[in-house]
């Protein structure tokens, strides 16, 4: 039996006449990169809250590599880099790296040696600039999410949270943490974090959750879900004619869904539906294609589907 290092059985969170989280239940393998989707207002953050203890369930219950989340101990064993980034901004980086490290129990000496490695690891360190001397108003918006991540990793947590890790980064800084929760995962920790960027989802993660309104719409590897939604979905461009083309197929009952990825539109078909009937309406219209592809549909399709199905709208704003 895969030992789990979270495990949530049924939790719901109100607030006032508005339900958070409704009956959400989650298994998360050691050893895994898990990714908690959901529009904004979807539950995330709340889930990430109940999970640390920061707020109590209404209902359900929470472990943590098999204890209650209520066992300060285990919650040692936590790393969390929250939505709303907080850093003392007038505090030297160094300082405040310490400031967090000791607060988990890391002592000085150790705490020095382990703000530098990581500096080093994530550029805030080189032999030209040590930003670790600057004070943390000094820094780009993203080195200061730098410096809140290391702050996170600091203890060498065996679960780490991260809610919204990508928001507010450039393509370097993005990738950047992409590598280190890689190397999270090699070295046996279990990753998770909140998004609504589907593609940072689809390539890190090996399970994901979606959320809509509290509730779970789907929970799975990758490879299930996308397999379980991958016989109606093709891939199809062309080389001219795309509004043409992009006529027939939003009137055309054989198609469920037309996602214009501007290189090429990904079309969800009814479950029903004749491929090779669509084709020949393509040809029929005389344009010339470029690529007509059975594919598994995107994370980004999946995610549109199963959120559309709850009536919430991925531009919902809240508290997620």
């Amino acid at each position: 039996m895969t030992e789990l290092a979270l495990d949530i059985r049924a939790i719901s969170k109100s607030f006032a006449e508005h339900t958070a989280v409704d009956g959400l239940s989650l298994a998360i393998p050691k050893g895994s990169v898990y990714g908690l989707l959901g529009p904004n207002g979807a539950g995330k953050t709340t889930t990430i809250r109940m999970i640390l203890n920061i707020i109590g369930p209404d209902s359900g219950s929470i472990s943590i590599f098999g204890s209650p989340n209520t066992d300060r101990r285990v919650i040692d064993r936590v790393g969390y880099l929250p939505e709303e980034r907080g850093l003392y901004k007038k505090m030297q980086v160094r300082r405040a790296l310490r400031f967090l490290a000791e607060l988990k129990g890391v002592s000085g000496r150790e705490a020095d040696h382990r703000i530098v490695w990581w500096m080093e690891r994530l550029a805030l360190k080189t032999p030209e600039k040590d930003w670790g001397l600057a004070k943390i108003d000094e820094l780009s918006r993203g080195m200061q999410q730098k410096v809140q991540f290391i702050g996170t990793l600091l203890h060498d947590p065996d679960l780490v949270i991260l809610d919204e890790p990508f928001s507010g980064l450039d393509p370097i800084n993005a990738q950047a943490l992409k590598d280190v929760m890689v190397e999270l995962k090699q070295r046996g920790k279990t990753v998770i974090f909140s998004t609504h960027l589907m593609d940072n989802a689809e390539r890190l993660c090996d399970s994901v959750c979606i959320i809509a309104r509290g509730k779970k719409v789907l929970d799975g590897t990758i490879a299930t879900v996308k397999a379980e939604h991958g016989a109606n979905t093709v891939a199809l461009s062309v080389s001219s004619g795309r509004e043409v083309i992009a006529a027939m197929l939003r009137g055309d009952p054989a198609v469920e869904r037309v996602d214009d990825q501007n290189r090429y539109f990904e079309v969800t078909l009814r479950r029903d539906a004749d491929k090779q009937a669509l084709l020949r309406a393509i040809v029929a219209t005389g344009v010339e294609i470029e690529r007509f592809e059975v594919v598994q549909p995107s994370l980004h399709q999946i995610f549109l589907e199963k959120v559309g199905a709850t009536g919430v709208e991925p531009g919902m704003t809240g508290h997620g």
